[in-house]
């Protein structure tokens, strides 16, 4: 019992310290209404499938508001390059980078309203059966694609919100 008046000063002083919730407001928020009015466009590869794919399972989360509707673009880079050789020049270790330029638009004036980049890369071990590296790589780029889909909707959800509370 003694630890709940500290309790309550702290949970007190947390609205005090300038920190505000994204979600405020939860699916009738701001936020939440103009990243429901997201479509993403088609990208182009494997990639491109994946990271659309999980990009439309995020937005897809959010309500629909009856606001501007916007359109994402989003171009990928997706590099494997080898290091770590042996001493036969055999390469043992491989980076999967994937990059990733998007722009929000406005729909009904085409105008730019952002413009940004994402990206992350994975480490793959090069082993002696084809098939094992082929899957490595492959499941790097699934993990690659959630990670930079979560990059580019935290990035939309901050401009949703700078926008809406300029």
């Amino acid at each position: 019992m003694k630890s709940c008046p500290l309790l309550l000063i702290a949970l007190a002083s947390l609205s005090a310290c300038g920190l505000r919730p994204v979600y405020g407001g939860g699916g009738q928020g701001a936020v939440a209404q103009a990243l429901g009015n997201v479509t993403v466009e088609p990208i182009e590869g494997k990639g491109g499938w994946l990271v659309r794919n999980a990009l439309n399972d995020r937005l897809s989360a959010m309500t629909g508001g009856s606001g501007p509707r916007y359109k994402l673009v989003v171009k990928l880079d997706d590099d494997i390059s080898g290091f770590g050789l042996r001493s036969d020049a055999a390469i043992t270790r491989e980076r999967r980078t994937l990059r990733a330029r998007y722009q929000l638009v406005d729909e009904a004036t085409g105008a730019q309203l952002l413009d940004d980049t994402a990206g992350s890369d994975a480490g793959i071990d090069v082993t002696s059966s084809e098939y094992a590296t082929i899957a490595a790589e492959d499941t790097a780029l699934e993990r690659l694609s959630q990670t930079v889909a979560d990059q580019i909707v935290t990035r939309l959800a901050l401009y949703s919100r700078k926008a809406a509370n300029p």
